[in-house]
């Protein structure tokens, strides 16, 4: 089964750092488009960044210039490098991945979701 992994979360100080990290594993023929959201509490999820497979990002306003997102695709690993965190940046940050899987030489098109990470940014 393809599943995601996530790690690297947890509680820092306003101007701290984190790197998130996301490693897919199972039979995975090709993986698209990768991207980080984010769920804060009582709030809806949002999309923070994205990568295409080839390169290609982008990221919400609020995060420009503080986050980086990148891949690995000889890892199958997407990371999202945080920078000068801010206390509006708490929230779970979940993981998410387009997916091919190759099915008795068929291909399976799959959105696969990360379990999440708390981020915790407070003094």
């Amino acid at each position: 089964q393809v599943q995601l992994v996530e790690s690297g979360g947890g509680l820092v100080q306003p101007g701290g750092s984190l790197r998130l990290s996301c490693v897919a594993s199972g039979s995975i023929f090709s993986i698209g488009a990768m991207g980080w959201y984010r769920q804060a509490p009582g709030e809806q999820r949002e999309l923070v960044a994205a990568i295409t497979s080839g390169g290609n990002t982008n990221y919400i306003d609020s995060v420009k210039g503080r986050f980086t997102i990148s891949r690995d695709n000889a890892k199958n690993t997407v990371n999202l490098q945080m920078k000068s965190l801010k206390p509006e940046d708490t929230a779970v940050y979940y993981c998410n991945a387009h997916i091919r899987r190759l099915n008795l030489d068929v291909v399976e098109e799959l959105d696969i979701w990360g379990q999440g990470t708390q981020v915790t940014v407070s003094s």
